[in-house]
């Protein structure tokens, strides 16, 4: 169960205020499982580690790099397997 909805409901003037609180409760519970924030916490770093790898790529087709550089960004990216 995804919390978007709920707080889609909340800001919905068309949504009954049961529904509203339903939704409300919701959030709550969903905040306070810890799964919940290990599940972000993971999405966050995979997130994080997709932008490290774009930035390392990015640096070896930029011109204006040394080729040091670049052979650095592509050595980490080696071993990381991700090109």
């Amino acid at each position: 169960m995804s919390s978007c909805p709920s707080k889609a409901a909340i800001n919905n003037p068309n949504v009954s205020d049961e529904a509203k609180e339903r939704s409300r409760q919701a959030i709550e519970e969903l905040g306070d499982q810890p799964e919940t924030q290990q599940t972000r916490q993971g999405y966050q770093e995979d997130k994080d580690e997709t932008r490290v790898n774009a930035g390392y790529k990015a640096t070896i087709k930029n011109p204006n790099v040394s080729e040091e550089a670049k052979e650095h960004a592509c050595e980490i990216l080696e071993d990381k397997g991700a090109i």
